[in-house]
């Protein structure tokens, strides 16, 4: 059973993706809090994701779903234990952060529950009543290790681009020219003063 893998994006859909691992392509669905994470990722980059391996009766077709933490597939495996939640419906349903979820569930908030998407209130009370008390754990879990795009990345993958895109330059040389540009001048707050700074850097050599 495959539990983990690392290895080149290829492909970047709305739900899924494509990772090349050993010259294996596997194809990926990742709910909307592990997709979003991915935002400023490209094509060629190395990821890891820590997978969630799913096969019965009713879904031969084997399915991997992909988490960015190991605490966030434990989790995704306590909500599946819902009675009417399967793989599927819960891989789209997470679109909360696991925190929150699972604090509405430990504070007995259907309301908060069913802004998840394909969640009704009466599922809603099916999870609360199932997973009361057992998620403290997941409550506690800190927001600085649930990886997200910070406003620095954002421009630092709109420079790239544009470098990439339109200057001609390969994808590893934009990234060490950015990564020097941010490490000069730690005050950028949009991506016309990172790429000025960009340019003052590439003339002073």
């Amino acid at each position: 059973m495959i539990g983990y893998l690392e290895g080149k994006l290829l492909k970047k859909e709305s739900e899924r993706i494509l990772l090349l691992v050993n010259h294996i392509g596997y194809e990926i669905l990742l709910p909307p809090i592990v997709m979003e994470t991915l935002n400023t990722r490209l094509v060629g980059d190395e990821i890891t994701l820590y997978i969630y391996f799913h096969q019965s009766e009713r879904q031969p077709k084997p399915v991997l779903i992909g988490f960015n933490l190991e605490i966030e597939k434990e989790f995704f495996q306590y909500f599946i234990s819902v009675e009417d939640i399967g793989p599927l419906k819960a891989l789209k349903a997470l679109t909360m952060q696991v925190r929150e979820i699972a604090r509405a569930i430990e504070s007995k908030d259907a309301a908060a529950l069913t802004q998840l998407k394909g969640i009704g209130s009466r599922t809603a009370q099916k999870i609360i009543a199932t997973l009361e008390g057992k998620m403290n754990k997941f409550a506690l879990i800190r927001k600085s290790e649930q990886p997200h795009a910070s406003v620095s990345d954002d421009l630092a993958q709109k420079v790239i681009d544009l470098l990439v895109l339109q200057l001609g330059y390969k994808q590893s040389e934009a990234k060490v020219m950015v990564g020097e540009a941010m490490k000069r001048n730690r005050f950028i707050t949009s991506p016309e003063e990172l790429f000025e700074e960009v340019y003052r850097g590439e003339e002073s050599r």
